[in-house]
């Protein structure tokens, strides 16, 4: 089945997941959009879907939770912040922990209650917690030790009162201690109200805090969802057309692991908000490491793998990856970055399951382009297509649309985008134009709906003249068999204006020398776009939160050229 017709189906009237078009107000301007008519109204409501469920939902090492648990303490801390430390709807509380339980017990607690939950970057500093508790005005903080020191004189001079979780202790910490039994409070949660505030990863300077209302929230969650049901429904068109059982039941239950940070927005909305509003089981992860993800796979039979490209990359390389069982992974990929074809093709070879990637920004939630199975594996250097809660275009300078197949900006619209940044309307107002996001990167459409991003606009190399896409270069170098990472970016040239400089991280075991990798690429791409400058890591390339490359401190190798 082709899928704009799985899509018309799927989304047709008086389908649970039908479309309806609406006028909203954007920023004080009316907006045309495309909404999901039948989706909660809010993430109170979402989250309550499976209260009195006896099923696990968290799995924190030897910790089981289930769905009924976790909703005792959601109310009982949603009362506690309501009665005990006077939080009210609109009102901003900090969470500042690693991946445990008690983030997701906090998060729910506080969107429950129509406070704004702003999550805070478990690797940030004393100084960027600062900024952030500041520039959010949050009225409470819920952190674990680490986060409790490093917040302590931020706390005592904004009077910011904070809860300690996991034994977190100090002058003026309250221990984390919901009264059990409480129930949740009664609070009117509207879908405008804002629900987040996500902090950008802040690689060009000061994060900027991404407000998300309910129904942004919300709605990102239903087109993950529509997305799913999609594909679904032409998976069972091709096994009645080969002949296959279509209505055999699957192996294992839905089950994903959780290898990113909760403070991110995939670890948050695709992955944990997904699993919490589905029922589904989620296996949390303090932090990543491959070895202990393939134990985890291997014994919660997890089926949903979704974190940055290179997790993937590392569940591959790891020395115990054939020891493990991964039968029971369904779907291997995520998204954050772009993939290249190289990793496609060694995830469809390596695994049980299919690969997959999605396109999204804190900005968007998370939502954006999909692409998975058979279309990934046919056009492994596109991010695939989009349900059309979304709108997406492709504009040039002048923010005019280009013919189908041209490279531009990519531009999205939808109710799933944030409402603005926390406290910054000239970064609204540059991002957010008559109801349309900026996306910043460059990218283009083919004539069958495949996105394919070629760069960030401001990473784009132009090199005399001639424009470099990084992403292009990257996949070609990954072909190499001794690359195990790679990143590639401009650096400063007198003559050329710019030209294009390479890090590459050897397989451990291998050698590589910048002469090797040059005649490897010389059949691959064009010769304006190969490296000029190459320097070889001894480490794993520096990352964000996110598992963006740091290409800033990268370039740093090259200064003094």
């Amino acid at each position: 089945m082709e899928f704009r017709d799985a899509v018309a189906l799927v989304t047709a009237p008086g389908q649970p997941l039908e479309l309806e078009r609406v006028t909203a107000d954007v920023n004080g301007s009316a907006v045309e959009m495309n909404v999901f008519k039948n989706a909660p109204g809010s993430l109170r409501d979402a989250l309550g879907r499976h209260r009195d469920n006896e099923a696990v939902f968290l799995v924190y090492e030897d910790e089981r939770w289930t769905f009924r648990t976790v909703m005792e303490h959601v109310d009982a801390l949603a009362a506690q912040l309501v009665e005990e430390y006077g939080v009210g709807k609109g009102d901003r509380v900090a969470i500042g922990m690693r991946n445990y339980p008690e983030w997701v017990l906090s998060f729910a607690a506080i969107v429950s209650i129509g406070a704004i939950s702003v999550s805070l970057n478990a690797w940030w500093t004393e100084g960027e917690i600062d900024y952030a508790l500041e520039d959010s005005g949050a009225k409470v903080l819920i952190a674990d030790r680490e986060r409790v020191e490093r917040s302590r004189s931020a706390c005592e001079r904004l009077r910011i009162r904070t809860i300690g979780v996991r034994g977190a202790t100090g002058a003026g910490v309250d221990a984390w201690a919901p009264p059990s039994g409480t129930p949740m409070p009664a609070v009117d949660v509207a879908p405008d109200d804002d629900a987040t505030i996500l902090y950008t990863s802040g690689t060009t300077g000061r994060p900027k805090g991404a407000v998300s209302t309910h129904r942004a929230v919300v709605q990102s969650l239903t087109a993950f969802g529509c997305r799913g049901a999609v594909e679904a429904v032409r998976n069972a068109a091709k096994a009645e057309a080969t002949g296959d059982d279509a209505s055999a039941a699957p192996a294992n239950p839905p089950a994903f692991i959780l290898i990113v940070p909760l403070f991110h927005v995939t670890g948050c909305v695709p992955v944990m908000l997904s699993c919490f509003v589905n029922g589904l089981k989620l296996v949390v992860m303090y932090k990543w490491d491959p070895s202990r993800a393939l134990q985890l796979i291997e014994r919660e039979r997890v089926t949903n793998f979704v974190g940055v490209p290179t997790q993937s990359w590392d569940l591959l390389e790891a020395p115990d990856f054939a020891t493990y069982d991964t039968s029971s992974l369904v779907s291997i990929g995520g998204g954050g970055a772009p993939a290249p074809p190289e990793l496609v093709k060694r995830v469809e070879t390596n695994f049980k399951g299919r690969p997959n990637i999605g396109y999204g920004m804190t900005e968007t939630n998370a939502y954006g382009p999909g692409n998975s199975g058979d279309d990934y594996v046919s056009h492994p250097s596109s991010t695939g297509r989009w349900v059309p809660m979304l709108e997406l275009e492709v504009r040039d300078p002048e923010r005019r649309p280009v013919p189908v197949g041209e490279t531009g900006e990519i531009w999205f619209k939808g109710p799933h985008l944030i409402r603005g940044y926390w406290n910054k309307p000239e970064a609204t107002a540059e991002t957010i134009v008559d109801g349309w996001l900026r996306s910043g990167d460059l990218g283009r459409v083919d004539e069958d709906g495949f996105v394919y991003v070629m760069d960030r606009v401001k990473d784009m190399v132009i090199r005399a003249g001639e424009n470099v896409y990084c992403a292009e270069v990257e996949a070609a170098i990954y072909e190499h068999p001794a690359v195990y990472e790679a990143a590639v970016f401009g650096v400063p040239h007198e003559r050329l204006g710019e030209e294009v400089a390479a890090v590459v991280l050897p397989r451990p075991g291998t050698q590589l020398t910048a002469e090797e990798l040059t005649t490897h690429l010389r059949d691959r791409i064009a010769s304006f776009t190969i490296p000029t400058r190459i320097a070889f890591a001894d480490e794993q390339l520096p990352r964000n939160p996110a598992g963006k490359m740091l290409k800033r401190e990268l370039r740093g190798l090259f200064a003094d050229a």
